[in-house]
């Protein structure tokens, strides 16, 4: 009989045959030994006893491990070198996905690194469809609580300048400054309120901005004509928001763009109340972040731009925070006009007071 080309069922009959034979064969082997021993003494010695069980033991293991050695299956071909090849490319082949695999596992961590710069976000229907959604980067101004009012607005458009045939409104280039401001911060995580509000305007990138006058203070109240009556209702609004907001770090800035003789050329400064350590405080580091920028991005240039207190400015004196007065240049004036009507100036005019504020949250 071929025992290689036994089926696994043969193979178990041959390895039930074997290893019995090999019981007997020890079996008779200690029958034989032991009974002439017994003849002459009247015990067995059991540590030999013992050793020839241990060696029955052994025979049965060997006889296991040699049928189970055998193959089982007449089907199955030996190996040949060509099968090691081809097990060689599927081996490649399988080393060639787990790389792949490796790589899309670097890349997916790279996005969730690049994921994790946006903390959160938010949607502000204020900021118009193209900037409503706020990407929150990190938390840096988290605590902090801003009240933001641009001058003028509703029925008092503030100063006019003229660009060729259009007419420059102060209070829509403050409001576009001051909602980008707003912006910037919010992506750092801070509590803003916009105190004068458009309802449709949002951050406009034109470069000529429309005047309207439907603007409207914080809670839509309408903005009366009467300027001491504009300026209370402004300080009202944010007094009141700043007893909510009791114990928390607050801060009022309210931006202008001045009105001066047409030739006169001026740099952004800052007005603060002359009792108020903090509002100082807060006008200096703005002022050092501009005096950065202009180094950085205009180094041929001196920065002219000043810090001074004037207590008697309405909402300087009547507002309870500490608040900074920004006077960002004159309209009238071609070369200031210039750091308006670019959309990307005006972003730059927002980031670099947002960076100024920044700088002033970390020195709480």
């Amino acid at each position: 009989m071929n025992i290689r080309g036994l089926s696994i069922n043969g193979s178990r009959f041959i390895r039930y045959i074997y290893i019995n034979s090999l019981k007997d064969s020890v079996t008779l082997f200690i029958d034989s030994y032991i009974t002439p021993v017994q003849k002459r003494n009247t015990s067995i010695n059991t540590q030999f006893f013992v050793v020839l069980l241990t060696l029955f033991f052994c025979l049965s293991r060997w006889g296991d491990q040699q049928i189970l050695a055998r193959p089982t299956n007449s089907h199955v071909a030996p190996t040949k070198p060509g099968k090691k090849r081809i097990a060689g490319k599927v081996h490649r082949r399988s080393t060639i996905k787990s790389i792949a695999v490796n790589r899309k596992a670097t890349k997916g961590k790279a996005l969730a690194k690049e994921n994790k710069k946006v903390v959160s976000s938010t949607t502000v229907a204020l900021f118009g469809p193209r900037y409503a959604r706020v990407a929150v980067k990190d938390h840096l101004l988290r605590g902090a609580v801003y009240y933001l009012a641009s001058g003028h607005g509703g029925p008092d458009p503030g100063a006019l300048g003229r660009y060729g045939k259009y007419v420059l409104p102060e209070d829509e280039y403050a409001y576009d400054v001051t909602i980008r401001l707003a912006r910037a911060l919010m992506e750092h995580g801070a509590t803003v309120y916009m105190i004068l509000q458009d309802p449709n305007d949002g951050i406009r990138d034109d470069k000529i901005l429309k005047l309207d006058r439907d603007e409207v203070t914080y809670l839509r109240q309408t903005i009366p004509l009467n300027q001491t009556l504009r300026l209370r209702q402004c300080t009202d609004a944010v007094n009141r928001l700043n007893r909510k907001h009791k114990g928390a770090y607050q801060r009022m800035v309210t931006i202008h763009v001045d009105s001066r003789s047409a030739g006169e050329t001026i740099d952004v400064f800052f007005y603060h109340h002359q009792n108020s350590g903090v509002g100082k405080r807060l006008a200096k580091n703005i002022h050092r972040s501009f005096n950065a920028g202009y180094k950085r991005y205009q180094p041929n240039r001196s920065y002219l731009g000043n810090v001074s207190d004037r207590s008697s400015l309405y909402v300087v004196k009547n507002s309870h925070p500490p608040t900074v007065f920004i006077e960002l240049g004159n309209i009238r004036n071609e070369k200031d006009q210039r750091r308006f009507l670019l959309a990307g100036n005006r972003q730059a005019l927002a980031n670099w007071i947002c960076d100024g504020m920044r700088a002033d949250y970390k020195l709480r």
